[in-house]
């Protein structure tokens, strides 16, 4: 363990004792970086909840492609509308591309987007954020909580903040344009840094209402199972190597069943689905980690269902391409990185891996985040655990 780390972990066990009980808070001032789908829907949600919100991107085309749409429109289930983007006049989402106006003052920060864009948020953020505010990864994956902190810490940042790590949205999202066509996701696994603030994910459920509070984001990030799912329907039938899922010949139109991201996952799927969950359980006993879901309750978590109104739409090539990219590096990675220390084998996991960067032409897997990266580099996986849980617990 490297003495950076250490002073890290010692960091966060003393913020956690210092704000260990909390009441409920009542959220309005929020801040969203990023100008992606994920981006837009959070800054949404926000808005129908009558929060104050603030979208930032550095990028400006993204903020001008918001600016000179009518706004961000809903369609589907949930809080469907129009919500107004830089309007004087009316609740309206406000576009910054200052990142200090943005968070400044924001009781809660989503870092929405790609595992990489997070950190980049993350490593910028150390000199902007300030005691009691929230981070909240939208998704966190696996040990995205951990690497966030380390990041903030070795920037500098000695804010005492809170950090969520979840495991998804409440809605899938199929974008058209400026129209987010959405459509519910069940329950998702949340968990805070320091642990014992539950009431901070309760607070946020005013936005997030599928939040399934657990107790440590080593739970979260072990129960992390959307690489595991979406893997074998990619890379075994789907979208990610162009070949789509079922043919409709020209002019017709795909049966609902036929035209959703459950239609992909076949009993050949679901074999190598079983394999990699028993790797993911195997490596989260080593820590200590147990009762993590069962493969059905994550294939309806990450796949959605076949019938019914909770259906997660078919990406294209481009954003199958983006769902592997982001796996490796924020979930199959991480758990190598934990096998390794544990002494265990992971051969599907690292075949995923192997077969993701053949798709890409990248190795992806060398950005991914590991334990090593962010200070861990102890073989003695008792040491390693303990570590772990002085940062997750907050106790040393």
């Amino acid at each position: 363990m490297t003495n950076a780390f250490s002073d890290f972990a010692e960091a966060a066990s003393r913020s956690s004792v210092s704000r260990n009980e909390l009441q409920m808070p009542d959220y309005k001032r929020v801040a969203v970086l990023g100008g992606g789908e994920d981006a837009r829907l959070i800054a949404a949600l926000c808005l129908s909840e009558s929060a104050q919100v603030t979208l930032f991107s550095a990028y400006g085309a993204e903020l001008q492609s918001l600016r000179s749409s009518s706004g961000v429109t809903l369609r589907g289930a949930g809080p469907v509308g129009t919500y107004q983007v830089d309007r004087e006049k009316g609740p309206s989402i406000k576009a910054s591309s200052e990142l200090d106006e943005a968070v400044k003052g924001a009781e809660v920060i989503f870092l929405s987007g790609p595992v990489h864009k997070q950190r980049t948020y993350a490593m910028v953020l150390a000199d902007h954020i300030s005691d009691g505010q929230v981070l909240v990864l939208a998704p966190g994956r696996s040990l995205g909580a951990l690497e966030t902190a380390w990041l903030l810490r070795i920037g500098g940042c000695k804010a005492d903040v809170t950090i969520v790590e979840t495991q998804g949205l409440p809605y899938w999202i199929k974008a058209e344009g400026a129209v987010l066509h959405i459509t519910p996701v069940g329950e998702v696994a949340a968990a805070t840094l320091p642990s014992n603030r539950g009431a901070v994910i309760e607070g946020l459920k005013r936005y997030l209402p599928n939040l399934k509070a657990h107790h440590s984001v080593l739970e979260t990030g072990f129960a992390d199972g959307s690489a595991l799912v979406e893997f074998p329907a990619l890379l075994m039938r789907g979208p990610a190597l162009g070949s789509g899922a079922i043919q409709i010949p020209m002019g017709g139109t795909p049966l609902p069943e036929h035209d959703n991201f459950a239609s992909l996952i076949g009993e050949e799927q679901r074999g190598i689905i079983t394999l990699l969950a028993d790797e993911r359980r195997s490596v989260a006993r080593a820590f200590g980690v147990r009762n993590l879901p069962d493969c059905d309750v994550w294939l309806t978590s990450h796949a959605g269902v076949l019938k019914g109104e909770a259906h997660r739409p078919i990406p294209d090539q481009n954003e199958a391409r983006k769902l592997l990219r982001c796996g490796v590096i924020g979930s199959l990675v991480p758990l190598i990185s934990a096998a390794e220390i544990a002494g265990l084998p992971v051969p599907v996991t690292s075949s995923m891996v192997t077969l993701a960067g053949g798709v890409l032409g990248a190795d992806v897997a060398a950005a991914g985040r590991r334990l090593d990266t962010i200070g861990i580099r102890s073989q003695d996986i008792d040491k390693v655990r303990q570590a772990m849980d002085a940062i997750a617990t907050g106790h040393n």
